[in-house]
């Protein structure tokens, strides 16, 4: 089912030259649907909001990040469905690739839609309310389609807001800063720019062996590569 719905990822990446998960690795299964937020560090840092539903991600970039403000509605900029093993990836896309930069795993946890309707339904509509239970972030949300792009483009954008509940912060964002580390490993971006510092822990993949610290991901055709995380230095 995921297959065909990966294909405009494949479609953007160079799994030649790229290591980024493909989505052939074995994925371990959840009686609850997982969430994950990547911290990106690319021509813009950004946060990857990704909702794992039918198999893949369905993923949004947040330029600026979730907020506990419910009066911030921050907007999403709907990019295509990624594997759910991408969901363990923290380390660097190399230079020249489609997101070159350094990625952290920023939050990670479970997910669930609120409301009668169905994901998938809401999703459609353009309202999907939804429930985490991550790390960092808890609560209800809400993700809202805008009719138009602001540029007149043909990006699908919404807006990210939090419900008013125990876990709101008025008037104070609360959300990302300088400081965060990783939540897979402990890491600053810096750490995981240079390779150093603990191994990422996997919360997606079926394993029980931690993830490479020094991960580049320049080849993924190459097991050696993907067990060692030293491809390309």
């Amino acid at each position: 089912m995921a297959e065909g719905k990966l294909s405009k990822y494949r479609s953007k990446r160079d799994f030649s030259k790229t290591a980024e998960p493909s989505g052939e690795s074995t994925v371990a299964s959840s009686v609850r649907p997982r969430f994950v937020i990547q911290k990106h560090d690319a021509s813009h840092l950004h946060y990857d909001l990704r909702l794992e539903l039918d198999g893949v991600f369905k993923s949004w970039a947040l330029p600026r990040g979730p907020a506990l403000d419910p009066k911030e509605k921050r907007l999403a900029v709907e990019v295509e469905d990624h594997p759910l093993e991408y969901g363990d990836f923290e380390g660097t896309i190399p230079e020249g690739e489609y997101g070159g930069g350094t990625v952290m795993v920023w939050d990670r946890g479970y997910w669930e839609p609120e409301g009668d309707k169905s994901a998938e339904e809401q999703l459609k509509s353009g309202n999907l309310k939804f429930r985490l239970d991550g790390r960092r972030l808890h609560g209800s949300w809400v993700l809202v389609r805008m009719k138009r792009d602001r540029n007149g483009g043909k990006r699908t954008n919404w807006l990210l807001i939090k419900h008013r509940d125990e876990f709101a912060r008025e008037d104070s964002d609360n959300g990302p800063s300088d400081d965060d580390r990783s939540v897979a490993s402990g890491r600053t971006m810096a750490e995981i720019a240079s390779g150093k510092g603990p191994r990422p822990k996997p919360f997606m993949l079926k394993t029980r062996r931690t993830l490479a610290a020094d991960a580049v991901w320049n080849s993924n055709r190459n097991k050696a590569a993907r067990t060692s995380g030293t491809a390309g230095k």
